[in-house]
């Protein structure tokens, strides 16, 4: 049997899942081919719908819906510049998302060997 977890642990455990947004969860919004690509484009630096059109292949329609869905879920922040719209990935969402996947890997591991009996 593994030892409980601390309270220090559950503290930083539950601060890491509030950086991930609860409703939509960041690591399964990203898990969408079409929205970790626009991730990708944008971690390249902010980028209108237009570029981010030309740099997927993928319709306007489907890039906008897309977008909207990363900026409900506060992955990503819409910037208005001229006639322009720029969208800008926020590194914290994202930043948490990691965190909380990190802290699955380290559970993991330290459990590996703790098999349920039957």
């Amino acid at each position: 049997m593994g030892a409980l977890p601390s309270a220090r642990d559950d503290t930083a455990t539950s601060n890491q899942n509030s950086l991930i947004s609860a409703d939509p969860d960041v690591v399964r919004l990203l898990a969408d081919p079409l929205r970790a690509r626009i991730v990708q484009v944008l971690a390249a630096g902010p980028a209108t719908t237009s570029h981010l059109v030309a740099d997927t292949g993928a319709k306007q329609p489907n890039v906008s819906g897309h977008l909207r869905l990363l900026r409900e879920a506060g992955v990503v922040a819409a910037e208005p510049r001229g006639r322009f719209t720029y969208y800008r990935l926020r590194p914290d969402a994202l930043q948490g998302a990691a965190l909380h996947l990190a802290d699955l890997a380290e559970q993991a591991r330290a459990h590996a060997e703790n098999f349920r009996t039957c």
